[in-house]
């Protein structure tokens, strides 16, 4: 709850930090062209850019990982328009500091002040909370400037995105992360650490900069005697957990690669997104149905095989548990990526089913339907079946359609795998239906 008035708090400039605070807040650019990484929203051309050119702001959502300036940004743009700025936190805020908030925001427009609310953490408000924001910022009482690291498409209402645009934060990549090193070592001195060591703190951040930041001021604390190298730092820093949230985005994303590396053959790309997704606490049993998943819509008849080692591989893992099981995982998954691949039964069942629900209740011709009774007999059903076993080459070539519905082709395999020869044996059968005038 500290954090909910920080327009009561001193400006977050350097100058105004106290010297004993955390080394990122020490940091805080002074102004939005000092934030590092985000040039395509800051910069003269980016939205952000534009709209303090212009001296007022619009609601606005940023959504980008953790660590990537989403708070020093909210903050810098209420000091570069002049605006009043407020805040909270969607993790220790209610209904009642919301309020309390808004309240404040009328109160400070009667005076001419117009109040940016920053709601970090947006995401966390429930579908009724984030409704509660809505009559404010259509009436202008506050601007809003939401933060969140989820997929906005799934976490916020779509009457606030209506009302908000949503501007995405980048991850920070090597060079941005480099700069706040050297931002920090220009503060604080060099950092005990050789070069390869140095680079390697960088990428243990993962694109945060903020953890990067807290992991120098840890180096800068224990006032170290010699530079580390690469695996002295990685025994003197606790390992980072990879950011990977398995019921969200992070999720989806990862697993969407998974999918379409094995789909495009590349084995490589494939096992770097499933070790991805294992080392970050995925639950194997969803690995394992997503591969069978795979193998019957990326694979399918091209190799049948494909789905006997997913399914062996699902047994195997609940067999041998984890870790020795995740092994058979990586098996089915470097099979299925190297596998010959065809969709062509998966076309064939979306096009079935739609043609099946356009039918409707059709009734199959007369000669195949069963006929258990004496009066189904008489009245013609079954009559003229052609048991395809005692046919020439077990074939009758017969028409299977309803009366009302001409032949259709759902299944066309690929020139690919075993569906090759699937491919000659349904050739073969067409030109004996053709032969024998069935066609």
């Amino acid at each position: 709850m500290a954090d909910l008035f920080a327009d009561e708090l001193p400006p977050s400039r350097p100058e105004s930090v106290r010297e004993d605070a955390p080394l990122a807040d020490r940091l805080r650019p002074a102004d939005l062209g000092e934030v590092i990484g985000q040039d395509h929203l800051t910069g003269p051309e980016g939205a952000i850019g534009r709209m303090v050119a212009a001296g007022r702001l619009s609601s606005m959502i940023l959504w980008g990982p953790p660590g990537t300036g989403k708070t020093t940004i909210a903050r810098l743009l209420a000091d570069s328009v002049g605006m009043r700025f407020e805040s909270v936190s969607a993790v220790f805020s209610g209904v009642a500091d919301l309020k309390k908030a808004f309240a404040a925001a009328d109160k400070a427009a009667e005076a001419g002040q117009r109040t940016l609310l920053f709601v970090d953490e947006i995401h966390r408000f429930n579908r009724a909370q984030q409704d509660g924001f809505l009559p404010f910022v259509e009436r202008g009482t506050v601007t809003l400037v939401g933060a969140t690291t989820e997929n906005p498409s799934f976490a916020l209402n779509a009457a606030l995105l209506s009302r908000a645009q949503v501007l995405i934060l980048q991850r920070l990549d090597r060079e941005a992360l480099g700069q706040l090193l050297t931002r920090a070592e220009e503060l604080e001195g060099p950092l005990p650490l050789t070069d390869p060591a140095r680079d390697a703190l960088v990428a243990s951040a993962d694109g945060d900069g903020r953890f990067l930041l807290n992991q120098a001021e840890t180096l800068y604390n224990a006032k170290l005697d010699a530079a580390l190298d690469p695996a002295a730092l990685g025994a003197f820093l606790q390992r980072r957990v990879a950011v990977y949230d398995k019921d969200r985005e992070g999720h989806y994303n990862l697993i969407s690669a998974l999918h379409k590396a094995v789909r495009g053959s590349d084995v490589q790309a494939s096992l770097y997104y499933l070790a991805r997704m294992l080392t970050a606490g995925e639950e194997p049993r969803f690995l394992a149905r997503r591969l069978v998943r795979m193998a019957v819509e990326d694979i399918g008849m091209a190799d049948p095989h494909a789905l006997v080692q997913c399914l062996a591989a699902k047994d195997a893992y609940e067999f041998l548990g984890s870790p020795e099981g995740e092994l058979a995982l990586v098996q089915s998954c470097i099979y299925l990526a190297t596998a010959p691949k065809s969709n062509a039964a998966y076309k064939a069942m979306k096009a079935s089913f739609r043609n099946a629900k356009e039918t409707g209740s059709l009734m199959p011709p007369q000669n195949i339907l069963n006929a258990p009774t004496k009066l189904m007999k008489e009245i013609g059903y079954g009559s003229g079946y052609t048991y395809d076993h005692d046919a020439e080459e077990g074939f009758s070539g017969d028409d299977y359609w309803p009366d009302e519905m001409d032949a259709q082709t759902y299944y066309q395999p690929v020139d690919r795998g075993f569906e090759r020869e699937v491919k000659k044996r349904l050739d073969y059968w067409d030109k004996l239906r053709r032969e024998r005038g069935a066609v």
